[in-house]
């Protein structure tokens, strides 16, 4: 049984993805053991309480220091004890201490298909935004091991989604939420729980 701690920073509409797909069978072998957000007032903590799923808020405004917010991060999560780490909307930077702990054991899903749109800046809204600005046709999203830059980690899954005429960044948004996002975030977790994902180099390799 894979063991997925999740964080998150807002809606969790990706964490609730998750468990749905943990409920109806799409995510086999797998437990969400608990929810880390750095915002109290994120709402997936709600959707973690109405789950029964642990959840706590470690945010950086209760440390003097990033570092020491670092290390409670990284305690809370070890407290956990997790066989992967999804990042589902989490809007820190994740410490390097993590990282090389976790190496290849963590995952971020990002509204994009990588390379495009990535890198620092693009979150949320701001990629949706910058797709429609360029007059991109397609769009889309991906799921990818997270290494020590942004967005750069070994790509395991991606789904196009089409722009349509009149699209706004929040229909835009959307659309890639429900049409690649809350598709391709279960299924990574459901491949790796059945040991079908390696990583080679930069790459991964789906049995």
């Amino acid at each position: 049984m894979l063991r997925i701690a999740v964080m998150v920073s807002g809606g969790g509409t990706n964490l609730q993805a998750i468990i749905d797909g943990v409920k109806d069978g799409t995510i086999t072998n797998t437990e969400i053991v608990g929810v880390i957000s750095n915002n109290r007032n994120a709402y997936a903590l709600k959707r973690a309480e109405e789950n029964g799923i642990p959840s706590l808020c470690v945010s950086p405004k209760d440390y003097e220091t990033r570092e020491i917010f670092n290390e409670k991060l990284l305690e809370a999560v070890d407290g956990l004890q997790p066989d992967l780490i999804v990042l589902a909307g989490f809007l820190v930077v994740i410490p390097p201490a993590m990282i090389q702990r976790y190496r290849n054991r963590m995952i971020n899903i990002h509204p994009s298909l990588i390379p495009s749109f990535c890198g620092k800046g693009y979150y949320g809204l701001k990629v949706h935004e910058a797709a429609l600005a360029r007059g991109v046709k397609v769009v889309g999203a991906t799921v990818h091991f997270v290494d020590e830059g942004t967005d750069t980690g070994p790509i395991i899954l991606q789904k196009a989604v089409e722009v349509e005429q009149g699209d706004t960044p929040e229909v835009l948004q959307r659309r890639v939420m429900e049409q690649a996002e809350w598709k391709i975030l279960p299924r990574a977790i459901d491949l790796i729980a059945n040991g079908r994902v390696r990583v080679e180099g930069n790459k991964t390799v789906i049995d």
